[in-house]
C-alpha cells in the first residue's frame, strides 16, 4: 500500500472513531513493518574456515516483541560453524545481544525491555534448522521498530571472531523466527539471511583413480585443487603437470590447463596399463605451497574385475538435509570424488513429491553407462526400536517404487515436516517388516543397506533376499563393530561405506569439525562392467570391500571365489589377499563368528625401532547419533628427552598436538571409532617412564563451547608405564569402555610400511553352529585409514570338519 493510500486510509478510520488519543504517526509508521519483522546481515559472501564478526540486525515488526518473547537465528545442524559461547567475551566464538531502541513518535512510550538473554542450543529447532542462537526478552517489552542486534563472533571484548563453517555453500542460511506474543509460538521472519560460502586458495592436489586394473583396461583419473579444508578450488586457471612412471622410466606426461571458470579440476583417461606398478604423479605448475600428488595403480591380469569401481551410494542434496542441489553432487561425485557410482538419496519423510521427481531427473541425466552409474536412493527413516535406519537402492531402469508403488501406496516411513499441509504424523511403512514388504516382490531390483548413521540399525531384524550389504562406514565414523555384530549373527551380508553425505562433497569428501568427523566413505565394486545391470548384480552379489574414503583396495579369493560368495568346501580353506593401498600398511587381520583368527603387524615384521613410538587413542563414547569423543590431554615422559614428533590420523587443521614442556606432549582431537596419534623419538626408551592423562568429553546440546561436558563413563583418564615394558611387549592397551575407547602405546618401525601387501591364509575347515564359517579381512593403514572385505561365507562339508 503506498504512503498516500495509507493516509486515506487512516484518515478515514479517525473519522470513523471520532475523538480518540494515539501517537501521531504511528499507526501509519507502524502499517509499514512487515507484522512480524524483518532481519539484515552485513555480509553477503565469507570463505569457508576463515573468522569473521557477523552482525545479524532483527528489526521488531509491527506485532512488537512482548514480555517473555523470543528471537531465535536458526541455522542447519550439519554445519559445522564453530560452536558459539556465551561465558567470555575474551575468547573466539562469543555470541552477543542488545537492545537498540528506534525512534519514538510524539505521544509514544518507550519500550521497558530491562535486558536480552543470549544461548546457544544445538537443537534448540525443527530440522533441519536445528541449531539455534536464542536472544530471550527479561522484563519488559520492545516496541515495533526497536532492534535487537545479534554478533556472532562478537570481538569488541578482544575474541577472535567466529570460525565460519568449513564446507562450501552456495546459499548458506540462517532463517529467523520470532515469539512475538511471549506464548512459544513462533513465526518465521520473511526473507533468510544468505551467505555465499566459498573456497579458500589452493593448498592441496587430490588425485582420484582406480587402485588396480587388468592389463590394457581404461584409467580414468581426476586431479583436483582443493582449499584446506577440502572444498575444490574455483577459477584458479594455470596448469598441471601429469607424469605416470613404471618400474624406473617414465611412461606418460600431459601438461593440463585448468578452467579458468568453475572447480579446478581436470581428468585424463589415456594412462597406459601395461602389467605392474604404475606411478602417477601430479603437480601444480609454478606452486610453492601446493604439494605434488602421487597415486598407484598395480595392474595385473589375476584381478577379478578390469579396474576398481568406487561407489558412493548415499548421498544427501539440499532438497532434504544436504548442501547444495542434486546436479552439484551428483558432478562432484564425479568430476572431484573421481568415483564411478553416485547414489542420490533421500530422507523418505522429508522429500516431497516434486523435489523427489526433479532428483530422479537428475540421476537420469547424469547416468552414463561405462563413464557414470547414478541410482536413486529412498532413506527409510525408522527409530532404532522399528529396526534403525535403511536406505533403498533402486537399481533397475524402471521408475521407482517411491513415494508411492504402482498401485498407490504410501512407501514412506512416514511424512511429518515443516512442508507438510497437517500437523499429525501420515504414517506410512512401519516398523521395517513394512519397508520389506513393499520392495520383496522383486528383490533383484532392489538393494537395502542397513547403516549406523543417526537412527542406528538394530541387527535383531534381518531379510536376506533384500539387505545384502551394511554400511560400517561413512562421516559419521567408523563401524567395524557392526559387521563383527552381523557376522556373530550368521547373516551372509557383505560391506558398504558411503559418505552419508551432508555438506556438499561426495565420493570420500572430507571431514568437518563436528558431527561428520571423518572422511566419507566408499564402497570398492567388482563389476564386470559400468552399467546399472552389472554394478547392481555385483552389489547384490556382495563383491564388494568398504574403505574409510580412499581409493584403496582388498580383494580376497578361495580358489575360484571370491568375497562375498557362498559356497560349499571340502577340506580346509586357503584365502589368497592383496592389500592395496598408499600410506602404508600397518596392520592386517581376519575375523570370523569368533572374532579375530589371525593378525600381521607389520612393524613387528618389519623390526622395530628402538627409539620410536606411538600413542594412539580412538573409538567413540557411544555407537548412537552424537557418539564422538572429545580428546584433550598431555604425553609426559621421564627420565627420557623428546627428539622430534608428529601426528597421524589428524581430520583437519583444528585437531592439533603441540611441545607443552620439556617433556610434555599436548594433544587434542575428537574421535567417532576412527583413531588419532602423536610419534615420537625418544631417546633413553628403556629407562624412561611414560605418563598419559587428560579428559574426555562429548555432545553438549546447550550451553556455550567453552563448558565442559564430561564422558560420564570415562570423564578421565590416566595411565603410567615403564619404557621397558613397552619395549618388551611391543605394543600396550587400556580400554576405557564406551564404544571401543582406548588409549594404545605401540613400538613402530623406521623402515617404509608396504604399499601393497600380498599373501595367503590356512582357515581350518571348521563351521560355526549356524551352519557355515564366515571369514572377512580387515587391514589399517598408519594413517589410521582402513578397508573391510566383504566375508567368504564357507560351508565345511561333515567330513572336513570331522578331519579338522
Amino acid at each position: 500500500m503506498s504512503e498516500q493510500d495509507l493516509a486515506l486510509r487512516y484518515a478515514a478510520l479517525c473519522e470513523r472513531l471520532g475523538p480518540h488519543v494515539a501517537p501521531a504517526g504511528l499507526y501509519a509508521r507502524n502499517k509499514a513493518l512487515p507484522f512480524v519483522g524483518r532481519v539484515s546481515c552485513d555480509v553477503v559472501r565469507l570463505e569457508a574456515g576463515s573468522w569473521h564478526e557477523l552482525v545479524l540486525d532483527f528489526e521488531v515488526g509491527a506485532a512488537g516483541l512482548a514480555d517473555g518473547g523470543w528471537f531465535k537465528a536458526t541455522f542447519k545442524f550439519y554445519s559445522d560453524w564453530a560452536l558459539f559461547q556465551t561465558s567470555d567475551p575474551a575468547a573466539a566464538n562469543f555470541v552477543s545481544a542488545e537492545y537498540q531502541a528506534g525512534p519514538l513518535v510524539p505521544g509514544q512510550s518507550p519500550g521497558t525491555v530491562q535486558s536480552l538473554s543470549v544461548r546457544f542450543d544445538q537443537k534448540g529447532h525443527e530440522r533441519p534448522f536445528q541449531k539455534a542462537v536464542i536472544v530471550d526478552v527479561v522484563d519488559g517489552y520492545l516496541n515495533a521498530g526497536d532492534h535487537i542486534i545479534v554478533r556472532l563472533g562478537d570481538r569488541r571484548g578482544g575474541g577472535a571472531g567466529t570460525r565460519v563453517q568449513t564446507f562450501v555453500e552456495d546459499r548458506f542460511r540462517f532463517r529467523c523466527y520470532v515469539d512475538p506474543l511471549g506464548t512459544s509460538r513462533f513465526a518465521p521472519v520473511p526473507g533468510d539471511v544468505v551467505i555465499d560460502v566459498a573456497p579458500g586458495a589452493p593448498a592441496r592436489l587430490l588425485a582420484a583413480g582406480p587402485r588396480f586394473a587388468r592389463p590394457g583396461a581404461r584409467l580414468p583419473f581426476r586431479f583436483s585443487l582443493q582449499d584446506r579444508w577440502g572444498n575444490a578450488c574455483v577459477a584458479v586457471g594455470g596448469a598441471l603437470l601429469v607424469r605416470a612412471f613404471a618400474g624406473a622410466g617414465q611412461v606418460y606426461e600431459a601438461r593440463l590447463a585448468l578452467p579458468a571458470e568453475g572447480w579446478a579440476s581436470v581428468g585424463v583417461d589415456d594412462l597406459p596399463a601395461a602389467a605392474g606398478e604404475l606411478r602417477v604423479v601430479a603437480e601444480f605448475v609454478g606452486s610453492r605451497t601446493v604439494r605434488p600428488a602421487t597415486s598407484l595403480v598395480s595392474v595385473a591380469a589375476r584381478f577379478p574385475a578390469s579396474r576398481s569401481f568406487y561407489a558412493d551410494l548415499h548421498v544427501h542434496a539440499s532438497d532434504t538435509v544436504g548442501t547444495n542441489s542434486p546436479a552439484y553432487n551428483a558432478a562432484y561425485a564425479r568430476d572431484i570424488g573421481g568415483i564411478d557410482v553416485l547414489g542420490y538419496t533421500a530422507n523418505d519423510f522429508q522429500i516431497t513429491d516434486a523435489n523427489w521427481q526433479l532428483g530422479v531427473a537428475t540421476v537420469e541425466r547424469f547416468n552414463e553407462p561405462g563413464r557414470f552409474v547414478c541410482y536413486p536412493v529412498q532413506e527409510w527413516c525408522g527409530s532404532s526400536t522399528a529396526g534403525g535406519d535403511h536406505n533403498v537402492v533402486f537399481l533397475g531402469d524402471e521408475a521407482p517404487g517411491f513415494p508411492y508403488n504402482r498401485r498407490g501406496e504410501h512407501n514412506r516411513t512416514f511424512v511429518w515436516n515443516e512442508d507438510m499441509r497437517g500437523d499429525a504424523v501420515e504414517l506410512g511403512r512401519w516398523p521395517v517388516e513394512e519397508l520389506w514388504a513393499a520392495y520383496v516382490d522383486e528383490p533383484e531390483q532392489h538393494l537395502i543397506m542397513p547403516h549406523v548413521g543417526g537412527r542406528r540399525y538394530i541387527p535383531d531384524w534381518h531379510h536376506p533376499e533384500l539387505e545384502r550389504l551394511v554400511e560400517i562406514a561413512s562421516s559419521w565414523g567408523h563401524f567395524g563393530w557392526l559387521y563383527q555384530d552381523v557376522i556373530e549373527r550368521g547373516y551372509r551380508i557383505g560391506v558398504a561405506a558411503s559418505g552419508d553425505e551432508h555438506r556438499g562433497r561426495p565420493g570420500g569428501g572430507p571431514p568437518g569439525t563436528q558431527v561428520f568427523g571423518v572422511h566419507g566413505g566408499l564402497t570398492g565394486v567388482l563389476a564386470e562392467r559400468l552399467d546399472r545391470q552389472a554394478v547392481g548384480r555385483a552389489l547384490r552379489a556382495r563383491h564388494t570391500w568398504a574403505t574409510t574414503g580412499e581409493h584403496t583396495a582388498l580383494l580376497v579369493r578361495c580358489g575360484a571365489h571370491v568375497q562375498g560368495d557362498a559356497f560349499a568346501l571340502s577340506g580346509p580353506a586357503t584365502l589368497d589377499y592383496d592389500f592395496l593401498g598408499a600410506a602404508g600398511w600397518e596392520e592386517l587381520a581376519a575375523y570370523d563368528h569368533t572374532g579375530q583368527i589371525w593378525r600381521r603387524n607389520l612393524h613387528r615384521e618389519l623390526g622395530f625401532s628402538e627409539r620410536l613410538i606411538r600413542l594412539r587413542w580412538g573409538g567413540a563414547r557411544i555407537p548412537d547419533r552424537y557418539r564422538w569423543a572429545a580428546w584433550q590431554g598431555r604425553i609426559t615422559i621421564l627420565n627420557g628427552t623428546i627428539n622430534r614428533f608428529q601426528s597421524h590420523g589428524f581430520e583437519h587443521d583444528e585437531e592439533v598436538c603441540w611441545r607443552a614442556g620439556p617433556t610434555d606432549i599436548g594433544f587434542r582431537s575428537e574421535t567417532y571409532g576412527d583413531a588419532d596419534g602423536v610419534e615420537i623419538d625418544v631417546s633413553n626408551l628403556r629407562h624412561c617412564r611414560i605418563r598419559v592423562e587428560g579428559t574426555i568429553d562429548g555432545y553438549a546440546k546447550t550451553g556455550g563451547a567453552l563448558t565442559r561436558h564430561p564422558f560420564v563413563h570415562a570423564p578421565t583418564f590416566c595411565w603410567e608405564l615403564r619404557g621397558a615394558d613397552l619395549l618388551d611387549a611391543g605394543e600396550l592397551t587400556l580400554p576405557l569402555g564406551g564404544a571401543g575407547l582406548f588409549l594404545a602405546l605401540e613400538r613402530l618401525t623406521e623402515r617404509a610400511l608396504p604399499a601393497g601387501v600380498s599373501g595367503s591364509l590356512d582357515v581350518a575347515p571348521v563351521n560355526a553352529a549356524f551352519g557355515h564359517r564366515p571369514v572377512y579381512l580387515f587391514g589399517r593403514q598408519r594413517d589410521d585409514s582402513k578397508v573391510w572385505s566383504s566375508a567368504l561365507f564357507i560351508t565345511f562339508d561333515a567330513g572336513s570338519q570331522a578331519g579338522g
